[in-house]
């Protein structure tokens, strides 16, 4: 008996009435068959060619030439690519990731053949988005593009990874500066709070604590003067910590003194209570609330309104690097490796790169020291 054959079948568009629709075509049983797809104008060639790849599937089936399967960009990103990033993203890379490939990528390569993508493409791709967005946005573009066809080839769909070397615009539009408080600003950011709000912050200042951290603490997590950092919070979601790793870290004297006059004030001082609870006490505190009712319009009008989480995180490092704090022990403490803390969170002000100068200066052109008078007498 003559062995079955793998195929991919035949594609065309041809006029049906006054319409033109595409028409796929293969054998099946010995016979040929075709059905009409769809109408040219409702129906690209590439989904045309996806949706006769998903008939033939189960024809070719068994075949000794196993059929691969053949994706739009969007099919891929929706079927494929999501689906296994979910497995690992925590809720909030979730949301964020997910909006980006939906509202830039998808628009823009939904409807094309994945296999049929090209670097040229997915580089003039960057270079139009460099004209609205900052480097950050679009180097992020550039990390998903380069994460679905990096999976697209280990499933075999694609022979090389157009987005490889892709190149990130080097005129890209100004971002946000998120630059750190300087000291003088912590003290003033501090002052405008209440009780509530002026520990939270001081969690996330000098505890180098992520927001997520903060609001998921219970008054176990933080006995013996001690944070234990188990979990995190995001959206009512309750996950282990962002690297997924537990952690202690220590407290400042004057974090222990506002967390003891706070804990007098505990709705439920249980170990199990949340140190932040929302008005449920079962429940922490939102961040959203938090931030936009309590936290951002006091901030706004002592012209901090900028400094957001985020910013204290970098303030956190920062200001532990101009305090001589060895680097391995703050990045411990804030819970992330060497390398993020000094590459993205640290930051020098200009006191210290003045520092800095004067004592290469110094090392290099090595001044003599002035004599003192007990060695002028002497030499004379």
């Amino acid at each position: 008996m003559r062995r079955k054959r793998f195929q991919k079948g035949s594609l065309q568009a041809r006029k049906h009435g006054r319409h033109r629709v595409w028409v796929a075509a293969w054998w099946e049983d010995g016979s040929r068959r075709s059905k009409v797809l769809g109408r040219c104008s409702h129906m690209s060639k590439a989904e045309a060619e996806s949706a006769l790849s998903a008939m033939l599937r189960d024809i070719n089936s068994g075949v000794t030439r196993m059929a691969k399967p053949v994706y739009t960009f969007e099919q891929f990103i929706n079927g494929v690519y999501l689906p296994f990033c979910r497995r690992s993203w925590k809720e909030s890379t979730a949301g964020t990731s997910e909006q980006i490939v939906k509202s830039h990528l998808i628009p823009e390569f939904g409807k094309q053949l994945l296999h049929a993508i090209r670097r040229e493409e997915l580089q003039d791709f960057l270079d139009r988005k460099a004209l609205d967005l900052s480097s950050s946005p679009v180097a992020h573009l550039r990390w998903f593009l380069s994460g679905v066809f990096k999976l697209a080839m280990s499933d075999g769909l694609m022979l090389n990874n157009p987005a490889a070397e892709l190149r990130v615009p080097r005129k890209c539009q100004p971002g946000r500066d998120l630059r750190p408080l300087t000291e003088e600003e912590v003290n003033t950011y501090l002052e405008v709070f209440d009780l509530r709000e002026k520990l939270i912050a001081r969690l996330a200042i000098f505890e180098g604590m992520r927001p997520g951290e903060i609001l998921a603490l219970r008054w176990k997590s933080v006995a013996d003067e001690v944070i234990r950092v188990v979990e995190r919070v995001y959206k009512r979601v309750f996950n282990t910590p962002k690297n997924g790793k537990t952690r202690e870290g220590a407290m400042s004297d004057g974090t222990l003194e506002l967390l003891k006059e706070w804990a007098g004030l505990a709705q439920d001082p249980s170990p199990d209570g949340f140190v932040f609870p929302s008005e449920k006490v079962v429940t922490p505190v939102s961040l959203d609330n938090l931030w936009r009712r309590h936290m951002q319009p006091k901030l706004v009008e002592i012209g901090l309104g900028w400094a957001t989480f985020q910013v204290l995180r970098k303030t956190n490092a920062s200001l532990s690097k101009k305090a001589g704090v060895d680097p391995k022990v703050a990045s411990d403490q804030r819970g992330h490796g060497l390398g993020v803390s000094m590459e993205v969170y640290t930051t020098s002000d200009m006191e210290q790169k003045r520092a800095a100068l004067k004592k290469l200066e110094a090392a290099v052109l090595r001044k003599p020291q002035p004599q003192q008078p007990s060695e002028l007498a002497k030499s004379a």
